[in-house]
């Protein structure tokens, strides 16, 4: 698998923007994974365009994270499980993505338990998405933690605490939409001076900012 350093999260189907998901296979050695979410998780039925786009991109390299949603700590840990029983099962995915996940000290072993049954399925890298700084309990638990995930506006003044100094940036992706499209180079160099090695700049906004592209993946180049 490649080490780039785009974790893209693609939140279309594959039946209303083809040209996207191929773009994302012309382009392995940019990314560090893409975030496959079907509906909200994998879904309740295995949908064969997902399955098609996930194969193709496994088969240039490319990791495929499935999407879980956690609803920070309060959905039931077998629920969560047996949902990526399924992303494993109908998509062959290489790792997860846990989305809405807590960032409270008292909630790590509930995400401890995750990862490690994750792990056990041999599904990694584990991700944790909390789109903050959580307690930093976390950094030693998730192989990558999303501690930004917002707008642009609020990415400029964001703060990024002390210890993740202890980490690698390796270890820290940000997630920043409605970035200007000639400004999302700039939004990616910002992450890695922030310490955030992996990272997502898209123009996108609205319900639903990660329907678009970063403009890395449409050119070709970082």
């Amino acid at each position: 698998m490649t080490e780039g350093r785009l974790l893209v999260p693609l939140y279309v189907h594959p039946a209303e923007d083809p040209a996207a998901w191929q773009a994302l296979t012309r382009v392995p050695s940019l990314l560090y994974g893409v975030v496959l979410n079907v509906a909200d998780g994998p879904g309740a039925t295995r949908d064969p365009a997902f399955a098609a786009v996930a194969g193709a991109l496994r088969a240039v390299g490319v990791r495929v994270l499935g999407y879980l949603d956690s609803a920070y700590g309060t959905r039931p840990h077998q629920l969560v499980i047996e949902e990526l029983r399924r992303h494993i099962n109908w998509y062959g995915i290489d790792g997860v993505f846990l989305d809405q996940a807590g960032a409270e000290a008292d909630l790590l072993p509930y995400y401890r338990a995750l990862a490690e049954e994750a792990r056990g399925h041999g599904a990694g890298p584990v991700v944790f998405n909390p789109g903050t700084h959580p307690d930093p309990g976390y950094a030693a638990v998730a192989d990558l933690l999303v501690t930004f995930e917002g707008d642009w506006p609020t990415y400029l003044t964001a703060a990024v605490p002390s210890w993740t100094a202890e980490y690698p940036p390796t270890r820290f992706c940000h997630l920043v939409h409605g970035v200007p499209d000639s400004l999302c180079d700039l939004a990616a160099g910002t992450a890695r001076t922030r310490r955030a090695e992996v990272h997502c700049a898209v123009p996108g906004g609205g319900a639903n900012p990660w329907a678009a592209l970063p403009p890395a993946v449409r050119r070709g180049t970082t």
